[in-house]
């Protein structure tokens, strides 16, 4: 088993036998190395240059306070940005664009319309920008890059202009219809109002005098008419015991009459002024009673009808006495059968209670009549007093469906108004609005390709390319180049060693190598460091 160097067995790496494959692979390096940074760096040379131009618009707070007025239109900018872009995107303003700045023209000949089309896509970059402090976004950057600095510039001043008009006037469209759409339903909200109102008066009217609200007032009605018949009771048992007492007087009158014509026929006869003056007497009573009553009632007042039935029937009584005596003064004497059936009809006293009789039994229909009456419409309010409980309950159902629509209605109107409000702010673009803030710059340099970033990649590249041809080429060599190699291979140990000889000759190519060497990796390091230079004069921009 070959013998390991003691630095391998320590695990610490042989500097000897690194330095050796240095000095033999460093032009095996050097030269990958600056052939692969020569390669990626000047790519960016010949890559066609892109410039990019760049606008920050601001998202501008509504003029007006949410205290005022309350937008229609969602808070939600970044929802509405995102729509916004898909429009502004889209095949038909892009092409429009394109056609306007004629862009893409190296392109015509080689790509169809789309293919355009979605290169300009890949152009337009959207960043939000957020605040710092609060984490809220506050603006967004529109990028558009372009191989004519002037042309990005001006695509993405257009490009701002759409964002900024296209927010108008969705916001505007947007306010107008949450408007329409609160017309919308405040009509429908306004005709079932007016459906409800339509079905409560309609049951008003139906149940006229049976309503919740009027019970008070059909109470006191009640117990006036309660009243009333009580009194007409009252009357009716008064005037049925005047009957009663009339009729006796009428009873014992009529005996009377049959002893006194009698008496008449010895030559004594009966005289009436006595009667016509009790007539009179009563008659004048009950024209002050009814004078008294008409003042303080009407006409149907039952009282003053039942007034008017006793005078005309005592006026009535007197006209038939007054005439009596005179058909009686003027007529010749007749004989005793004859003249005592006569004074037996027409005796004034029975003609006077029968005219009383007459007036009281007019007066017990009248009184009869009125209580019929009274009953009935005593029994009709307490008709309506019983069924109020179930009025009120189907009132209260009609109403709540209007009390509801009402609300409905009224919080609509509310909305409604605020909408119109909100919507007339949008018009006047005193909403929440895009500005543009920073206008579009004019790239001086160009954005890609990024020259400094690609001889970087370019030093990695090469570095990495060095590695690669140094390590194959140390790989595939199957020389050796130390004698601690011998010894690792041999399987016994060495006695002594024969010293190199090293000849003039030999002298003159080691120092070769080695100037040809350090010069490689000078040109290199120098050719790096120029083209980094270079690189970054390319990228500052020119004042």
């Amino acid at each position: 088993m070959p013998e390991v160097p003691e630095e391998s067995k320590l695990g610490r790496p042989d500097i000897d036998r690194l330095f050796g494959v240095v000095r033999r692979r460093h032009l095996h390096f050097l030269i990958p190395l600056f052939l692969g940074w020569l390669a990626v760096w000047g790519a960016s040379w010949i890559l066609p240059p892109r410039y990019k131009s760049s606008t920050l618009i601001l998202v501008e707070q509504p003029a007006i306070t949410n205290d005022y007025v309350m937008p229609n239109v969602s808070d939600d900018w970044q929802t509405r940005l995102q729509s916004i872009s898909q429009q502004i995107l889209s095949r038909t303003r892009l092409l429009m664009i394109i056609n306007n700045l004629h862009l893409y023209g190296d392109m015509q000949n080689t790509a169809t319309l789309d293919d355009r089309i979605d290169q300009m896509r890949k152009d337009i970059n959207v960043e939000i920008e957020r605040d710092p402090g609060r984490a809220d976004i506050s603006a967004f950057r529109i990028n558009y890059s372009a191989n004519d600095p002037h042309v990005a510039q001006q695509v993405a001043g257009e490009l701002s202009n759409l964002f900024i008009s296209e927010n108008l006037k969705v916001r505007q469209q947007l306010s107008q219809g949450t408007t329409n759409f609160m017309e919308q339903q405040l009509e429908d909200a306004r005709a079932s109002l007016a459906a409800q109102e339509a079905k409560v008066q309609q049951f008003q009217a139906e149940h006229e005098g049976a309503l919740p609200s009027q019970q008070a007032s059909n109470l006191q009605i009640l117990a006036g008419l309660q009243t009333q018949l009580q009194n007409e009771q009252d009357a009716l048992n008064t005037a049925k015991q005047q009957r009663t007492y009339l009729e006796a007087m009428l009873a014992q009158e009529r005996a009377a009459q049959g002893s006194g014509h009698r008496s008449g026929a010895d030559g004594k006869s009966m005289s009436t002024p006595a009667d016509l003056a009790t007539l009179d007497d009563q008659l004048e009573r009950l024209r002050a009673q009814y004078a008294d009553l008409s003042a303080r009632y009407t006409d149907n007042y039952p009282d003053v009808q039942s007034l008017k039935h006793q005078i005309a029937g005592l006026e009535a009584t007197r006209d038939n006495l007054v005439a009596a005596a005179k058909a009686r003064s003027k007529e010749p004497k007749q004989p005793e059968e004859s003249s005592t059936a006569s004074d037996l009809t027409l005796s004034g006293p029975a003609l006077q209670i029968q005219g009383q009789l007459q007036a009281n039994q007019m007066e017990i229909t009248n009184r009869e009549n009125a209580i019929t009456e009274l009953k009935a419409r005593i029994n009709e309010y307490q008709g309506r007093l019983n069924a109020e409980p179930v009025t009120e309950q189907q009132l209260t159902d009609v109403t709540r469906g209007y009390d509801q629509s009402k609300q409905n209605y009224d919080e609509l109107l509310k909305k409604k108004d605020e909408s119109a409000m909100a919507t007339s702010m949008e018009e006047l673009q005193q909403g929440e609005r895009f500005t543009i803030l920073d206008p579009p710059t004019l790239p001086i340099t160009p954005d890609f390709p990024n020259r400094l970033k690609f001889c970087a990649m370019g030093l990695g590249a090469g570095i990495a390319l060095g590695f690669a041809v140094a390590g194959a080429f140390e790989f595939l060599d199957d020389r050796i180049y130390s004698g601690k190699e011998i010894k690792a291979l041999l399987p016994m140990a060495i006695i002594s060693e024969v010293p190199e000889c090293v000849t003039s000759t030999d002298e003159r190519n080691t120092k070769r190598k080695l100037v040809l060497g350090w010069v490689t990796t000078a040109f290199v390091a120098v050719a790096i460091l120029a083209g980094s230079i270079v690189s970054i004069l390319a990228a500052t921009p020119k004042s």
